[in-house]
């Protein structure tokens, strides 16, 4: 006789490939500022998803695979915080210098 208690974890079924994928660009350009190899161009060799981190291979100039988080890449999505704001922020610049040393008078008459 079956326990009632016991749950079955079933496995999600769906797509294993994004829809995307086919319309990823050939040239993959890195604009991660911080990676080494920014602002340079290279080859897309295939795409990959993996707990939840989606990754592309790359050709380097030698011909050897590197691995780059697609999110690093010219071909990612642009953050939807970014296209909203439209490089406008909700504070100026002469504001946030006196909201500084706002905090900083407060913090000496501590």
């Amino acid at each position: 006789m079956r326990d009632s208690n016991i749950f079955l974890c079933k496995r999600k079924k769906g797509r294993r490939t994004a829809p995307f994928v086919d319309s990823l660009p050939n040239k993959i350009r890195i604009t991660h500022p911080f990676h080494p190899l920014f602002n340079q161009q290279f080859e897309l060799v295939s795409y990959r998803r993996s707990w939840r981190k989606q990754t592309i291979d790359c050709l380097d100039l030698n011909g050897q695979l590197i691995n780059v988080p697609l999110g690093w890449t010219d071909a990612a999505a642009e953050d939807p915080f970014v296209v909203i704001g439209a490089g406008r922020s909700c504070f100026r610049v002469e504001d946030l210098i006196r909201l500084k040393a706002l905090i900083d008078e407060l913090k000496q008459g501590e």
